[in-house]
């Protein structure tokens, strides 16, 4: 499994960005505990406070100490998750991109994970114009929940909804089908939006039912046709012991594991 997470993602080396909604976090963490070398944790934007079963030393630390802070750190630790200090109740403040590229070199991290944006608890969201924030990356990976999948377009289920609609062009109420879905994880405006010269790697998270599954394949293989910028979709269920479902790409459009 660890294996198995770790290279469908590319999340060995480099800095790795994960966005979107339905299980960032939890993304996170499981690809940092699977990894068995140096890792950096982080977010470009606010974000509440790393859970202590991450199992990291953490650092809060204002912008102008944080480089020399996590270096110094990360000799003694191989999981350090960093954060600036936020005046907002539980939550902590972003880390510019130039500076997390900075302490990834000096802090001689293997990988850095980077939560780039919010989604408020949602299963499935769009970009507003300033999201998200995206670092120079090895590997971007968009990620949305099966769950959303069957259910009415709104603000329940979808964080920036008008977003949504206007890069799907679907209307208030519509089934979040999975041609809507491939629409957002293969638009340039969606969730491939200031991906830059990244691999993408897309993730759809809660695939919990066999109807489910079906309708996050299509999904995933609508959105292959639709960019070639998508090197392959994993589905998964992240909180399971052993997580992928199934692994949908070009060359084998529906290589199953379970």
């Amino acid at each position: 499994m660890t294996s198995d997470l770790l290279d469908l993602f590319q999340a060995r080396t480099g800095v790795v960005c994960i966005v979107g909604a339905g299980g960032k976090k939890t993304t996170l963490h499981r690809l940092a505990t699977a990894h068995p070398g140096r890792v950096g944790i982080t977010s470009t934007v606010l974000t509440p406070p790393f859970r202590k079963r991450l199992g990291a030393h953490v650092v809060i630390e204002e912008a102008a100490k944080l480089s020399a802070t996590v270096a110094s750190v990360a000799q003694k630790y191989d999981r350090v998750a960093y954060a600036t200090p936020c005046d907002k109740k539980a939550r902590l403040g972003g880390v510019a991109p130039r500076q997390v590229i900075e302490i990834h070199a000096q802090a001689g991290f293997d990988v850095t994970l980077v939560k780039g944006d919010g989604a408020r608890l949602k299963w499935i969201k769009a970009p507003q114009e300033d999201e998200p924030v995206i670092p120079p990356v090895t590997v971007v990976i968009p990620v949305l929940s099966a769950r959303a999948m069957g259910e009415p377009l709104s603000e329940k289920t979808t964080h920036r909804l008008e977003e949504f609609i206007s890069i799907t062009g679907a209307q208030h109420g519509d089934p979040i089908t999975p041609e809507l879905v491939a629409r957002l994880l293969a638009s340039g405006r969606g969730s491939l939006k200031n991906v830059g010269n990244a691999r993408v790697i897309a993730l759809i998270n809660m695939v919990d039912t066999p109807e489910q599954c079906a309708m996050a394949r299509d999904a995933a293989a609508q959105a292959l046709d639709l960019s070639p910028k998508i090197e392959r979709v994993v589905l998964a269920r992240m909180l399971d012991e052993d997580p992928v479902v199934s692994v949908v790409e070009r060359t084998n459009p529906e290589s199953t594991k379970k």
